[in-house]
């Protein structure tokens, strides 16, 4: 069965401030979704607000409307390349010695590989994944390299996977579905029921 779902975004304290219209109206329908934008056009406080919509929970300011979301609520994995990286983390790994090591001697691209190689795809089926800059310090090749391992957790796991990313190779895939944030258009084709509400006014 095909996943359908909608959030209509009808009120945002950082999207008010950064003047879309409401209400904001994301399509989530394709499993593979970029969120494209300059740095400041809201793509990570798109990306917390689809993670408290999928949650089921509610920040103040924050009033969201979902239309046919079929995500578990404990299915929903938040992330940010910067925020979580486990190299700023090694006191979770204690009783992980051989980890440990490896994450005081590899690289930035280097344990962010390990992520998509080993951590994600230990991820239940069905996994909705929410995902912040994963190409930061990864090569273009390397960026081809997590492309085709996110294809593979769409195709053999289910999951359902929402990027904030400035990767051209990310972008310009033919198999991902783009959400552009400095106009709210998106590169495939809006139903004309959809209308244009939620297109920004930044230029």
């Amino acid at each position: 069965m095909p996943f359908q779902s909608f959030l209509k975004i009808l009120a945002h304290p950082v999207f008010t401030g950064l003047n879309f219209h409401m209400p904001m109206i994301i399509d989530l329908s394709h499993p593979l979704v970029m969120l494209k934008g300059e740095n400041g056009s809201g793509k990570s406080t798109l990306l917390h607000s689809l993670h408290y919509a999928m949650k089921g929970e509610q920040e103040e300011g924050y009033i969201y409307r979902t239309d046919g979301v079929t995500v578990d609520p404990e299915k929903v994995y938040l992330f940010d390349a910067e925020q979580h990286n486990p190299r700023n983390q090694l006191h979770l790994f204690e009783d992980q010695p051989e980890m440990k090591e490896f994450l005081q001697i590899a690289s930035h691209g280097q344990v962010m590989l390990t992520m998509f190689k080993d951590s994600f795809p230990n991820l239940p089926d069905g996994t909705m994944l929410l995902l912040d800059e994963p190409e930061m310090a990864l090569s273009q090749s390397n960026q081809r390299r997590i492309l085709k391992m996110l294809m593979e957790l769409v195709d053999k796991k289910g999951f359902r996977i929402v990027t904030a990313t400035h990767s051209s190779v990310l972008l310009e895939a033919k198999e991902t579905y783009v959400i552009d944030l400095d106009q709210h258009i998106n590169r495939n084709i809006i139903p004309e029921d959809m209308g244009v509400e939620g297109q920004s006014t930044l230029h």
